[in-house]
Order: C-alpha cells, then sequence, then structure tokens
C-alpha cells in the first residue's frame, strides 16, 4: 500500500475499534478522541440520520391457492419487466436509494480504494493454440480485459478486445474457443450481462468473419469438430420477454461453416422424448466421439456417446439416469476415460470401452477418496485436484491410473490446473487465497516443477493480514469449516465491522480465492468471514444433499451459527455485522434475517431467488427444483418453502436490518422481479428506522462481464452503505 492508503486504513481501524462517530483523518488518536467505548457509541449513535422517503408501491389483488392455501401475491405486477409501471418503479426506486447514498460522506474515499484494489496488471495463464500464444489481459481499471497473442518471441499483439465491444463497456466477451489447428475461432458476446449471447466465428490469420453471427444463443459452450462446425445449445425464443419468460427444452445444434443458422443440424433434445433443461456437447480431442450430457436440473445428468468416424451411428448409453453427473474428460482409442460422482460421492474417474461405454462396464481409474475430486487433462495426464476440508491438494496420474506425483502447491489455499492439450509438455496452474492475489505458475508435466509465471504487483499487502480456518458447530451439531481473514492488528473486542458472506447450494464450494473487492474491505478495517455451509460441495454429494429442498434450513442454521461464532469469539456483535450474498446466496440472506432479524446490523442480498414459491416460473428457475423443491411438488413441499420463502415471511411490525437489496434490470437468470417484490413488501411492513432499500444496476445482468467502472460504483454503494449504517461516520 502506498502512503496516502496507509493514513487511511489506520484511520479507519481507529474507528472500528472504538465505534468512534468522529473524524478519522489522523494515524493515532488525540487525547480527546481516546473516547471510552461507551461514550464513543453514544456519538455514534447520533450521527445524522438519513431520511428516506419511499416511492408508493401499489398493491393488487392476485390470490393463488396451493392445495386449498390461498397465498395474496399483491406486488404480481412487479413481473412484468416489459410494462412501463415496473420501469417507472425502478427509475423511482433507483433515486431513493442514490439519494440516500450521497448524504454517505465517504463513499467517494471508498470508491477510491476499491479503485486502487482494482488497478493492477492481470494476465492470465498462456495457452498455444496453432502458431500463437494466447492469453487474457487487463491494465488495471480497463472495462473488459482484452485478448491478446504472441507468435513465438514476437510481439504481443491486440487479438480481441472487447472494450470496442460497445462504449460503455456493457456488452462483454463470453466465452472463445479455438478449433483444432487454431486456424478458426469463434467467440461469444453478452449484451448487458444477458445469458442470450451471440456468436461470431472468425478467421484468426486474416481477422475475418465468417458468415453471419449466431443469435439466441443460451447456457452453452462451443464445441469445435475438426475445422467444419461447431456444436452449440440454446432454447426456442421466447414469445414474451426474453428476461423472464420461462425456458423449458435446451436443444443442441451443430453448425457446419458456410452454412445458415437456420440450417442448422437439430443433434438432440428437438423432440419430446429428449426433452432435457440443460444439454450440452462434448467432442474428444481426437475428434472422434461426441459425448452428448442432458439434464432436467442443475444435478445429474444422461449421458450418450455417438462414434463421429460413423456419421449415421447409433448413440450409445452411457447411463440413462439423472441421479449422478458424468463427464468425459478425454479419450484413447476405444477408451473413454470419465469422471463421475455414480456410487462415489466424493467422484472418481473411471474408463470403459466406447463400444460398450454403460455403467455396468465402468472400471476404476481413480477411485473415490475422503476428499472430493475435481480432475483435469493436462499434456496427456491427469491431474487431480482436491479438496481437504476446502483446501487444495493436486496429485498427477497418468492414464494408466499410476499416480506420478504429489503436486507441490506454494502455500495453503485454492490451486486450479489449467486443462491443456496432449501434446503439450508444459501447463499452468493458479494459485490464490484471501491475502494472496492471484498468482500462475508453470508446470513442466515431466519433472513436476513449478516456476512462478506471473505474479502481479499490486497495492494490497497480504502481509498485513491474517486468514485462518476455524471449525464451528451448527445447530445440529454438525462441524462447518469457516475461513476469516482480517488484518494482523484487528482487535477482538466484538466491535469490527464484519461481513459474512455465504452461498449454501448448487454444490458451488467457497474455496479461499484473492479477490480485489473482499481487498478494499480489509483494506478498510474489516472483518471478512466464509463460512463453508451445507448445501456446498466442499465435502461431496453427501454435504450438497443435507442442504436441499426439506433439509434447506440446515444451510440457513449453519449460516446462523457462523455468525454467532464469531460473537462469541469477540470478533464482532450485531451491530457490526452484515450478512452478504448472491443469487442463492441471496437466498440465503433473505430467509437468514427475515428469520433471525436481530442477528445483524445490515444485510446485502444480491441477485437473490426471494420468492420460493413462483421461482420456477421464470426463465431456466425450473432447473434449480433438484435444489429447491417446488410448490407444486407436493403439500409438503409446498409448506416447506413458503415457511421460509424471504418474500412470504416479512412480518409487520418487525424490526428488520438495514438492508440493500441488489440486482439488475437484465439479470435474466434470477430475474429481477425476486427483488422488486422482496424490496417493496420489506418497505411496506419495515418497523423502525432502518432503511430498506433496492439498488438496480441498469444495463446490467446476474453479474458476468460486469465492467470495473461499475463495478467500483457498486462496492462503493455497499461497504458506504454498511460502514455508515454501523456508525462510522467520516473516514
Amino acid at each position: 500500500m502506498k502512503t496516502k492508503n496507509n493514513v487511511m486504513k489506520t484511520a479507519v481501524q481507529a474507528s472500528i475499534a472504538f465505534a468512534v462517530a468522529g473524524s478519522l483523518m489522523a494515524c493515532q488518536p488525540s487525547s480527546d478522541e481516546k473516547t471510552a467505548p461507551a461514550e464513543a457509541e453514544k456519538a455514534a449513535s447520533a450521527m445524522k440520520m438519513i431520511e428516506v422517503e419511499y416511492p408508493m408501491t401499489a398493491k393488487g389483488d392476485v390470490v393463488d391457492t396451493y392445495f386449498g392455501d390461498e397465498v395474496a401475491d399483491p406486488y404480481r405486477w412487479l413481473e412484468d419487466d416489459r410494462s412501463a409501471e415496473t420501469g417507472e418503479w425502478v427509475k423511482a426506486q433507483n433515486k431513493t436509494t442514490q439519494d440516500y447514498l450521497a448524504n454517505i460522506p465517504y463513499r467517494e474515499d471508498i470508491a477510491k480504494v476499491v479503485r486502487e484494489m482494482l488497478d493492477y496488471e492481470r494476465v492470465s495463464a498462456p495457452f498455444n493454440e496453432g502458431d500463437y500464444t494466447y492469453f487474457y489481459k487487463n491494465d488495471g481499471l480497463q472495462n473488459q480485459s482484452l485478448v491478446y497473442r504472441q507468435k513465438g518471441d514476437g510481439e504481443p499483439e491486440v487479438f480481441i478486445d472487447p472494450n470496442k465491444f460497445s462504449d460503455d463497456g456493457t456488452v462483454s466477451l463470453a466465452g472463445l474457443s479455438f478449433s483444432g489447428d487454431g486456424s478458426l475461432a469463434a467467440y461469444q458476446t453478452s449484451t448487458g450481462g444477458s445469458d442470450w449471447r451471440k456468436v461470431t466465428i472468425i478467421n484468426t490469420d486474416t481477422m475475418e468473419t465468417i458468415g453471419e453471427p449466431l443469435v439466441n444463443v443460451k447456457f452453452s459452450g462451443l464445441t469445435w469438430y475438426k475445422n467444419e462446425g461447431i456444436y452449440y445449445s440454446s432454447y426456442d425464443k421466447p414469445e414474451g420477454s426474453e428476461l423472464s419468460q420461462k425456458t423449458d427444452q435446451h436443444k443442441l445444434y451443430y453448425h457446419k461453416l458456410g452454412t445458415a443458422q437456420a440450417d442448422d443440424l437439430k443433434v438432440f433434445g428437438h423432440t419430446d422424448a429428449e426433452k432435457h433443461r440443460y444439454v450440452g456437447a462434448q467432442v474428444s480431442e481426437d475428434n472422434r466421439y461426441l459425448l452428448v450430457s442432458a439434464a432436467v436440473s442443475t444435478s445429474g445428468n444422461r449421458a450418450y456417446l455417438k462414434d463421429l468416424t460413423k456419421p449415421d451411428s447409433a448413440w450409445k448409453t452411457v447411463i440413462d439416469t439423472v441421479d449422478n453427473d458424468v463427464s468425459m474428460l478425454t479419450s484413447k482409442g476405444e477408451t473413454i476415460y470419465l469422471f463421475t460422482n455414480n456410487q462415489a460421492p466424493n467422484s472418481r474417474v473411471v474408463m470403459v470401452d466406447a463400444n460398450n461405454p454403460g455403467v455396468e462396464n465402468w472400471k476404476d481409474l481413480i477411485p473415490e477418496t475422503e476428499n472430493v475430486l475435481s480432475p483435469r487433462m493436462a499434456g496427456g495426464f491427469i491431474f487431480a485436484q482436491y479438496m481437504e476440508d476446502a483446501i487444495s491438494k493436486v496429485y498427477q496420474y497418468s492414464l494408466e491410473g499410476e499416480q506420478v506425483r504429489t503436486i507441490n502447491l506454494p502455500g495453503v489455499g485454492t490451486a486450479s490446473v489449467n486443462s491443456s492439450k496432449a501434446s503439450e509438455s508444459t501447463t499452468y496452474y493458479s494459485f490464490s487465497n484471501y491475502v494472496t492475489p492471484t498468482t500462475f505458475y508453470s508446470l513442466d508435466i515431466e519433472t513436476g516443477e513449478s516456476t512462478v509465471h506471473n505474479k502481479p504487483k499490486t497495492n494490497f499487502d497480504g502481509s498485513n493480514y491474517v486468514t485462518k480456518q476455524v471449525f464451528y458447530k451448527s445447530k445440529d451439531g454438525t462441524q462447518v469449516p469457516m475461513i476469516i481473514t482480517h488484518h494482523k492488528d484487528t482487535e477482538l473486542n466484538g466491535k469490527n465491522p464484519t461481513i459474512l458472506y455465504g452461498y449454501g447450494g448448487f454444490n458451488i464450494s467457497l474455496t479461499p480465492r484473492f479477490s480485489a473487492t473482499v481487498a478494499a474491505w480489509l483494506e478498510l478495517g474489516g472483518v471478512y468471514a466464509v463460512p463453508n455451509i451445507r448445501g456446498g460441495g466442499e465435502y461431496g454429494k453427501a454435504w450438497h444433499k443435507a442442504g436441499t429442498q426439506l433439509q434447506k434450513q440446515n444451510v440457513f442454521d449453519d449460516f446462523i451459527a457462523a455468525a454467532e461464532y464469531l460473537f462469541a469469539e469477540k470478533y464482532t456483535s450485531s451491530d457490526y455485522l452484515a450478512l452478504r450474498g448472491g443469487s442463492n446466496g441471496g437466498l440465503l440472506v433473505g430467509a437468514v434475517m427475515t428469520q433471525r432479524p436481530e442477528l445483524a446490523k445490515v444485510a446485502l442480498p444480491a441477485v437473490g431467488v426471494l420468492d420460493m414459491l413462483r421461482y420456477h416460473t421464470f426463465t431456466a428457475g425450473a432447473g434449480w427444483a433438484y435444489d429447491y423443491g417446488t410448490s407444486e411438488q407436493s403439500e409438503e413441499m409446498y409448506q416447506y418453502l413458503k415457511a421460509y420463502s424471504p418474500v412470504h415471511n416479512v412480518k409487520p411490525g418487525v424490526e428488520y436490518p438495514a438492508t440493500m437489496v441488489t440486482t439488475a434490470d437484465h439479470d435474466d437468470r434470477v430475474v429481477p422481479a425476486h427483488s422488486f417484490k422482496f424490496a417493496a413488501v420489506l418497505q411496506e411492513f419495515q418497523e423502525g428506522t432502518n432503511p430498506t432499500l433496492i439498488r438496480i444496476e441498469t444495463d446490467a445482468g446476474h453479474g458476468a462481464g460486469t465492467p470495473i467502472s461499475k463495478t467500483i460504483e457498486q462496492f462503493a454503494d455497499i461497504y458506504g452503505f454498511v460502514l455508515y449504517n454501523m456508525g462510522v461516520e467520516s473516514l
């Protein structure tokens, strides 16, 4: 850190230690500022109260009936994202929120800290395609990272500059895939963060576009077959709003170069018998085999194999149930290598004859262990990545199942090996944790030796911070790990502004990774705590299932217990705690703040799934039923969902935390109607003076591709809202 920001950091830590509401610009408080804690708290309570006049939100008379139970939905009209009334409501709410935030005196000071944490050169690991080595690079504050390429020892040149897609950086690069020899590339673009994509195919030598771009592509990878064409997936375009209309039948197509999209081959998913919500394709590196994955939810898939050397060959069934996950790692001759959690909750690698690929013929290559496996292929070897209490371990295996070596990682954190072609002799892996910016290492596949390839020069000095893993007991006695990070001089006095961040769903694992925006919170003197609650994938399928459907309450209990651990150990207290989570994590925050409104001072539900009775009626929401169940599934499931659905559990006369709901007008994954309805009912019923605001980003989606300029604004607002409502008056 530069000297100027060292002064700011020290000052903020002083405010946290003493809850001082006065000026914090000096490194050392004067004798007059060394106020006793009780007096400091009194001073904090005397802070200026920002008055809020909320826009009026009209109420309708919609009533739904579930199993004979009538449920009012007075804000149903906010689900219509195309109506003028909803548009006016969004404008009015944003004005109210921005008027409030404008009264926080240090919002721009926070923006400077966030900007400085983001302002460093970020360069990805390189990858080879044809005659070029490619890499992503951002000079620091560019809205979108650029793709560069380099031939031999020549000077790098810009290959794709997404910042030229639009003036404001809201059109982003959303995927890039090269043909086997690197002479062709296909890239996806997203406008305003939408999941609907456009695909452009180019000649990498001339940079000329080949044919017309493919349009209306959604939830799709781009998988090349030789230099002849690509496989992609999409839904039929909805007749109503493309941002909220339900999308139910995913379809796989093959686009042959030089032909019209209307003539694309229908590969899978186009009949009622093949109807699935998520369909994807994998072509083996030797272009011999096509594996199609077909799923009805975000967990579990069927899999079918075709020999592409025999175009008229029938599909061979690999697995015909959706109870487990299966994907192809690689192939060698007529042997297929699969990654699966079938009969192995922590996952395993199996091999099978491509002529008889059914599950009954699978043979273990890397058997299941007590830790969760996530393998990568690089240089013709399998790199078995394991999580041990959410911490990375990596081992190298041959295709014969022999363990070649343990990869010596640089420390305790998260490592991720890059996939690479079988012909490569070098691969790369990233390593980071909450205080170590992402560093890339080159790995000699033959010797196992690692060397630093790129270590970023940041304005964040991780040596000033400590990050440690603890274990705590949840309500039912389950041991849950949590990583807590803070400045090494933080005093455990129960008065440290703390963000408790969680997710708890969809088999997603929260492993320790560096984030510049989290670094900004640490620089501001905050504590950052991340528990690995149930519903995630940190301990395999069993851990995931323990937080799904009729066991979803476990997730909320784990999060509540994490807060109580922080209180007991004096990291913080309810007056200095903020709950934060996005998407499924937004549901987590919404459920916990309505179940335990006194638990935290601030709640930050982002792009949350907040109406649990109707989530499955929007876009791809029905695919989340594995985790949630649906209100139509059974009366028991309906009653369970209704009991924790945030929109349905805001009660009149209750003082809820200071809340800033965040969403985006182009979020077509978790539609903003969830957040709109939750904010409306909070504003209707909130007791007391805690603000209940909603910040609606325009021309943005679920989060991916957000330009740096918007990121800085978002976190200046979020951190400003948190600190101000915790009694920090100035920086």
